[in-house]
């Protein structure tokens, strides 16, 4: 179902299960939660999301999933406890995580997209949450990112009448943060420049970016953080660099 190549300092993570158009089952949640362990041991510059297969996303939960889950409780349970756990690791992962999205983004596919740090749209993308046509709800800690994200009034329009979007609407309304023509190209460029960057700087803004979503305005954890930053190696580094290029005949 996911397929992990690794190209310091990128990371590429496919969803790869073309013949449900990467509709996950319940298995593909606990198999991404131990993906997401592995890399979070790795420690990727950033992880990219994408298709296996250009032209479509994530069609959501599997349906033959869900016509099994309607008669047992215990099984919806622990179905919702794997799905949760892998999208809170996702959204937990100390690096970026960028989502390469191209035709269907349905379901449990935004929820997907929402535990990732920027979502890139490409021109054949679609969105659409559809429990309110199915006669379900869908969970409120997917509810809750998709109202942090694009705030209640186009959440509630999006869940309300269960219809797709488009990516420039998509765009429109903030669900994603770049469309493009072709989403592999631009979150491919996206993850370049961001792997340019200093990991650990970028560890603790993604801390900072979830603890100011989560409405915290002062944070001693990110206080010290900041102090321990003119530590170390990597700012040490940087800086040798900068002033090497200052010097006489060393440029700018």
């Amino acid at each position: 179902m996911f397929d992990l190549a690794l190209d310091e300092p990128v990371a590429r993570l496919s969803l790869n299960r073309p013949e449900a158009h990467n509709a996950i089952p319940q298995a593909g949640w606990a198999e991404l939660e131990r993906v997401l362990d592995k890399l979070a041991v790795i420690r990727p510059r950033v992880l990219l999301l994408h298709s296996h297969d250009p032209g479509q996303f994530c069609a959501g939960a599997d349906l033959g999933d869900l016509a099994e889950l309607a008669g047992n409780a215990e099984a919806r349970r622990d179905m919702r406890a794997t799905m949760r756990a892998a999208l809170d690791r996702l959204a937990s992962l100390p690096f970026p995580v960028i989502a390469a999205i191209d035709g269907a983004c349905f379901g449990a596919g935004v929820a997907l997209a929402l535990a990732c740090d920027v979502r890139v749209a490409g021109h054949g993308a679609r969105f659409s949450i559809p429990p309110a046509r199915l006669g379900i709800g869908y969970p409120h800690e997917d509810v809750a990112r998709l109202v942090g994200l694009i705030g209640w009034g186009q959440a509630s329009r999006m869940l309300f009448t269960a219809t797709p979007y488009d990516s420039t609407q998509a765009l429109a309304m903030g669900l994603v943060e770049m469309a493009d023509g072709s989403a592999w190209a631009a979150a491919n460029e996206l993850a370049t420049t961001i792997a340019g960057n200093a990991s650990g700087s970028m560890a603790m803004l993604k801390r900072s970016i979830a603890l100011a979503a989560a409405g915290t305005s002062t944070s001693t954890e990110m206080d010290e953080a900041f102090e321990a930053s003119f530590a170390s190696d990597e700012f040490a580094e940087r800086m040798a660099v900068l002033h090497a290029r200052r010097s006489p005949g060393g440029g700018r």
